[in-house]
């Protein structure tokens, strides 16, 4: 989400953060209207494999996160680790710790991979999913002292109170993110070398809308060569 970080007023569904146009005096990132689009139903070409039940229940997901914590995110081009503060962003620590407990990072595309921008995940491969999360939106952190500096990861969202489980990795320094309310929840502290291999030669082609209707099978059958996250679990030591 991160496009312009505004959606469509007749949708709260988080939008994407969009890269500066290429123009001598780029405009701050203007929000996409992929992501501004009803839940749908999964259709009978999906994939019926079994459902974590607990998945379904974004509204049971309220564990309060510890104030610090790792998680491991193992992928298709290896593994890296993330430290989450949850001083910088209460809110969103807790939702990002209730979803790596949960398991809602397992087989998830990296659908928006933006070079010297950002790699953006979060649309869950299952339909089923996808469609319960998309309506569980929080409210807004206050404004961070955390920047939107090199590896942080911070939620996408479409507007005000808007995050639901979409969020990017900085490529860069993003700093004038900051004050456009995108409060970074944690920071990758080892194998930024494969969030750098991540392939790129997609860009922002994959859909959005497609992607929530049809999950990973759209992903799958489209861009084949697309990198994943395999899982992500908390560290334990």
């Amino acid at each position: 989400m991160l496009t312009a970080f505004a959606c469509d007023k007749k949708s709260e569904e988080p939008a994407k953060p969009t890269p500066p146009a290429a123009t001598p005096s780029a405009p701050a990132p203007q929000p996409s209207k992929a992501e501004a689009v009803p839940a749908s139903t999964p259709t009978a070409t999906q994939s019926a494999a079994p459902v974590n039940p607990a998945l379904l229940k974004p509204e049971a997901a309220k564990e309060k996160a510890p104030e610090k914590f790792k998680v491991k995110f193992t992928t298709t081009k290896g593994d890296f680790v993330v430290e989450a503060t949850r001083a910088w962003a209460p809110i969103g620590a807790d939702r990002f710790y209730n979803l790596v407990k949960l398991g809602f990072f397992t087989d998830i595309g990296f659908f928006r991979v933006v070079p010297d921008f950002v790699v953006q995940f979060g649309i869950h491969g299952n339909p089923e999913v996808a469609a319960a999360w998309r309506t569980a939106q929080l409210q807004d952190d206050p404004t961070s002292k955390q920047s939107n500096e090199k590896g942080t990861l911070t939620f996408a969202k479409g507007g005000p109170n808007s995050r639901t489980t979409q969020m990017f990795i900085n490529y860069k320094n993003n700093d004038r993110l900051d004050k456009m309310g995108f409060p970074p929840f944690a920071k990758v502290i080892s194998g930024t070398e494969v969030i750098d291999a991540i392939n790129k030669e997609y860009g922002e082609q994959p859909q959005q809308p497609t992607v929530q209707s049809e999950g990973n099978a759209y992903l799958k059958r489209e861009f084949p060569r697309l990198d994943y996250i395999k899982s992500a679990t908390i560290v334990t030591k």
